[in-house]
């Protein structure tokens, strides 16, 4: 009889004879080696099919993963493609062997996708490292290195280390993995090219409080026309912590100081601080966001034990002392209170700052005693500068660049300058601006009528933003905490706001407020805005999926449609309160 193949064969196996076969996935074994007068050969058959089996299906939901994850990433890498970001990359990472991985899987990659990075890496622990083998001990006061003449040859000596990296950077993707694709005289044309070079002028710190800080610079103007220019070309820019003083003098910068001022000078799309360990709250969870506002208001209360974070609020508070923790949109010019100006410093509306970066380091920040919160400092001072986001990620973690910047969630601290402005649980007083939002939704039948005593005896469960006094957009959330999912109600913007993301944002806020009460699923009724929320990870679910609770109030003659939308604790978000941020640790 002629062998046969199936996809799925039936079970129990049948008894053979002959020439039969049976296959499972396409994996084929003749059933003759199945027959019951020859046990072993039936068992030693049976094995290799189990086997085979495994591993075909382990390997069908590898490539599942793939494919769910590179459609996950996809929206990032659209949005994502043709921006600036600044990555300063900790001298605790240089000097280990996660560095390699970073440069040569991570940024190379990111970069072909488009992305533009100007590196910073820190050197502390190699210029510490070679003036120890030489007998020397490196001095620090405050957060600056005091630069004599021995540690100036070992601060140049490690600067070097821009040659390994752009040595790591160059060879591109491999091209054995591209050859199955065609020889393609493109495929020669994809090693990354990398550059440096004198971008950033310096000058001596100088005699502060009586001591003499030697060859220390600090970042006196950053060549953003040069820089740009590199990056144009499709160029990596790797920026030196070696600057170069007006009398040609080679000053050593605190690399930190050099990556803010860089940022804010080049009106960078991002920071990301490459370091060695995570941020926790108390409870020893990963602090995954931090509005400006909040990391702003912690480290002013750590002031008094942390000299960098007292540093942070001498920096933002010159001036007028303009900032408190009402953030504007940053798009509004007209209303930034503080904007920098390279070469020149921040402009506080009061006169020039002179400050043109935040330098961290020294012996609180090397021994951890206030845990990352000197980088929190760093990151909070270039957001007040204008720069959107800041990411602070554990470089330890395999692939956690990617991670961050093509997951929802990411896997280190955002501190965003814009996300959640105003956003806040309404009271009261907000009870017109709701009605003015949702009553012409009312009208037109897409929001059902609501009377002004249900609005106020559900007034708890909504969430506002407001801008200057005025109430922009509005939703709803409804816990059912035996069901552990929640109702999204009444996502209303105001019409001059709409498309530019004041819903995102809003539906993005009340996720993280469902996770953040354990809630994992959320649902919807909806008769017009399907399409809406489609695009945002809901999914057409049956009306036996809402709570029973809520099932016996639906007024079935409107024809609703019901959406569901499963949330992923795992890998979601949480919004810190003060209540929850006391400390801030190491992994």
């Amino acid at each position: 009889m002629a062998a046969t193949s199936c996809s799925k064969p039936p079970l129990p196996f049948a008894r053979a004879t002959g020439g039969e076969t049976f296959c499972r996935n396409h994996i084929t074994i003749p059933l003759s080696n199945l027959n019951n007068k020859n046990p072993t050969n039936s068992r030693r058959a049976l094995s290799i099919c189990n086997c085979l089996f495994s591993a075909s299906t382990s390997m069908e939901k590898e490539q599942d993963r793939f494919v769910g994850w590179f459609r996950e990433a996809w929206p990032y890498i659209r949005g994502h493609s043709g921006c600036t970001f600044v990555v300063v990359i900790s001298a605790e990472i240089v000097s280990s062997s996660f560095l390699d991985s970073i440069l040569q899987q991570d940024i190379s990659l990111l970069h072909g996708l488009g992305i533009k990075f100007i590196l910073v890496p820190g050197t502390h622990t190699e210029i510490d490292k070679l003036l120890t083998e030489r007998g020397k001990k490196g001095k620090y006061v405050g957060r600056y290195r005091v630069t004599d003449f021995d540690s100036l040859e070992a601060a140049k000596e490690a600067s070097s280390v821009r040659l390994t990296i752009e040595a790591k950077l160059s060879p591109g993707p491999s091209m054995l993995s591209l050859r199955r694709h065609g020889m393609n005289s493109r495929w020669h044309e994809l090693a990354v090219s990398v550059a440096s070079g004198n971008f950033l002028a310096a000058k001596k710190r100088g005699v502060v409080d009586g001591i003499d800080y030697g060859f220390t610079g600090e970042v006196k103007k950053i060549d953003v026309p040069s820089i740009k220019e590199r990056l144009d070309r499709e160029c990596i820019v790797i920026m030196s912590n070696m600057g170069y003083s007006s009398s040609g003098e080679v000053l050593n910068c605190n690399t930190y100081e050099v990556a803010t001022a860089c940022a804010l000078a080049v009106k960078a799309d991002k920071l990301i601080c490459i370091t060695d360990g995570d941020i926790f709250d108390e409870h020893k969870r990963l602090i995954r966001f931090m509005t400006l506002s909040e990391a702003d208001q912690l480290i002013k209360k750590r002031a008094k034990q942390s000299e960098i974070a007292a540093n942070y609020v001498e920096s933002v508070e010159k001036g007028e002392g303009s900032f408190g923790n009402n953030f504007v949109d940053v798009e509004d010019s007209s209303l930034n209170r503080r904007f920098f100006q390279n070469g020149v410093g921040f402009d506080n509306g009061n006169g020039l700052s002179g400050d043109r970066g935040f330098a961290i380091g020294g012996w609180e920040r090397f021994n951890r005693i206030n845990g990352y919160l000197s980088e929190l400092a760093a990151a909070a001072y270039v957001c007040q500068g204008g720069v959107q986001r800041v990411h602070i990620i554990n470089g330890t973690a395999h692939g956690a660049l990617l991670l961050e910047l093509f997951t929802r969630d990411g896997v280190g601290t955002m501190i965003a300058r814009d996300v959640y402005e105003g956003t806040r649980v309404a009271t009261e007083s907000d009870l017109s601006g709701i009605k003015r939002l949702i009553h012409p939704l009312e009208e037109s039948g897409v929001f059902i009528q609501r009377s002004d005593e249900e609005l106020l005896e559900a007034l708890d469960s909504f969430i506002v933003v407001e801008r200057e006094g005025c109430i922009i957009a509005c939703a709803a959330l409804f816990p059912f905490f035996k069901e552990t999912c929640g109702e999204i109600a009444a996502v209303a913007v105001s019409p001059e706001c709409r498309g530019h993301g004041q819903g995102d944002k809003l539906l993005d806020y009340m996720e993280k407020k469902a996770g953040s009460l354990g809630l994992k699923k959320l649902f919807l009724l909806t008769t017009r805005t399907a399409d809406w929320f489609e695009r945002r990870g809901f999914k057409e679910c049956s009306i036996e999926s809402i709570p029973r609770e809520r099932r016996q109030r639906i007024d079935l003659s409107r024809g609703s449609k019901y959406y569901m939308k499963e949330l992923h604790p795992e890998h979601g978000g949480t919004i810190i309160r003060d209540s929850s941020v006391k400390c801030i640790e190491t992994q």
